[in-house]
C-alpha cells in the first residue's frame, strides 16, 4: 500500500481541501498528517490519519526574531526527513502555510516528491518562495501560474467535501415557503464587518418575502444581546453549521467574503453569490479571488463599505428584482465542470 505524508495546518482554506483528498485516498492509501499543535487540523483530522505536530512559525517580525525562526525551521526540516525515513513515505501533498516549509525542505534532503496545492488566485509566501522545489503545483485558480515563475504548475482545481457532492435536504430549521433563501457566511471565524454591512439591509430583505440564514461567526454576540423576541420567523441566526453543503446547494443568492473555501464550494454548488473580498487578506487575495468568480458572470463583488452606505442594499435589489440569479448559475454551470480529486490523484501518480 503507498504511502503519503499530508501536511496541511491552520485554516479551514489549507485542511478541508486536503481531507476531501484524503478521504478519497483512505482506502487505498496509508496515510499520515502533519500539522502544527493548537490549530484546526487538531479538531478536524481524524485519528486514522495518523496526526503528528511540529511547531513552526513564519519568518515575521525584527530580524533577530526572524533568524530565530529559520533557525527552528531548518531543525523542523530535519525532524521531517526523519519522520518520513520512519513511515516510508512515498510522496507528500502539502496545502501551503507555516507547515509547508518544513515538509518541503525535509522531502528535498532525501529525495522525497513532492505536490503542493495552491488554493488561491495569489500563490501564499510559502508557495511563491519554495514552489520551485516541489515536483508540481496544483492550482485551485488559474491565474495563480502567473506569479509562479519555474514551477510546473496545472490547473485541477481545489477538492472540496464529499458532502457537497451529493445531494442533500434542505434543513428542518431553515425557514419554509417560496421566498428566494439568501445564505450569508464569513468564513470559519466570522466577519464581524461583513456582519455590520448584513444587518442594515436584513429589514428590506424580510420585508420582500427573502428567507435569510445568516452564519455569524462564533465572535459575534450581537443577536444575542438584541433579544431573541425581536428576530423575524424567516431569519435564522447561528454562528456557525456543519450543513453548509445542504444550505448552498439549496440557496438562491449568498453573500460570503471570497476565501479559496468559500470560491470553491460556492463553484460546485452552482450558487450565485455577492462577494465581499476581506480587504487585509494577504496580497488582497481575496479581491482576487472574487474576480475570479465575476470574471464568467458566477458573482458579483461589492467592497466593503460602512454599514450606512447602499452598496451592498442595491446589488441585492437589484439581483432579486431580474432574472441575473438564474443567469449567473446558468454561467456557472457552463464554465465549470472539473473533476479536483482526480486531477491531483493524476499528479500524485504523474511525480511518483
Amino acid at each position: 500500500m503507498p504511502r503519503i505524508l499530508i501536511a496541511a495546518s491552520g485554516t479551514g482554506g489549507h485542511i478541508y481541501p486536503a481531507l476531501s483528498l484524503a478521504d478519497s485516498l483512505s482506502n487505498h492509501w496509508e496515510i499520515q498528517w502533519l500539522g502544527v499543535p493548537n490549530r484546526l487540523e487538531i479538531e478536524l483530522v481524524p485519528k486514522k490519519y495518523n496526526l503528528t505536530t511540529l511547531k513552526v512559525e513564519g519568518l515575521q517580525g525584527s530580524i533577530l526574531r526572524k533568524i530565530f525562526a529559520l533557525i527552528k525551521l531548518l531543525f523542523a526540516s530535519i525532524k521531517v526527513s526523519r519522520l518520513l525515513r520512519q513511515k516510508k513515505i512515498n510522496v507528500i501533498f502539502t496545502t501551503g502555510g507555516y507547515i509547508s516549509a518544513p515538509s518541503i525542505l525535509g522531502a528535498k534532503l532525501i529525495g522525497i516528491p513532492i505536490l503542493m496545492h495552491e488554493s488561491n488566485a495569489i500563490p501564499g509566501k510559502v508557495t511563491r518562495h519554495l514552489g520551485r522545489f516541489c515536483d508540481h503545483i496544483a492550482l485551485g485558480i488559474p491565474l495563480a501560474s502567473t506569479y509562479l515563475p519555474g514551477c510546473k504548475t496545472s490547473f485541477t482545481g481545489t477538492p472540496v467535501r464529499s458532502g457537497f457532492l451529493v445531494e442533500q435536504p434542505l434543513p428542518s430549521w431553515v425557514p419554509s415557503g417560496n421566498g428566494k433563501l439568501i445564505v450569508i457566511m464569513g468564513g470559519s471565524q466570522g466577519a464581524k464587518k461583513l456582519n455590520e454591512m448584513v444587518r442594515v439591509i436584513l429589514p428590506n430583505l424580510l420585508e420582500k418575502g427573502c428567507r435569510v440564514v445568516h452564519l455569524t461567526g462564533k465572535n459575534d454576540n450581537y443577536y444575542a444581546e438584541l433579544g431573541a423576541a425581536q428576530i423575524h420567523e424567516n431569519l435564522v441566526l447561528r454562528h456557525f453549521s456543519n450543513e453548509v453543503p445542504a444550505l448552498l446547494q439549496h440557496a438562491d443568492l449568498a453573500i460570503s467574503r471570497a476565501g479559496a473555501s468559500a470560491i470553491c464550494e460556492l463553484l460546485v454548488t452552482k450558487t450565485p453569490s455577492i462577494l465581499i473580498p476581506f480587504p487585509q487578506s494577504t496580497d488582497r487575495h481575496q479581491d482576487w479571488n472574487a474576480s475570479y468568480m465575476a470574471g464568467f458572470g458566477g458573482a458579483v463583488i461589492v467592497n466593503q463599505h460602512k454599514p450606512e452606505e447602499n452598496n451592498l442594499k442595491d446589488c441585492v435589489s437589484k439581483l432579486l428584482g431580474s432574472n441575473s440569479l438564474r443567469e449567473m448559475k446558468l454561467n456557472m454551470q457552463n464554465n465549470f465542470r472539473i473533476n479536483p480529486v482526480n486531477n491531483i490523484f493524476n499528479l500524485i501518480n504523474s511525480i511518483m
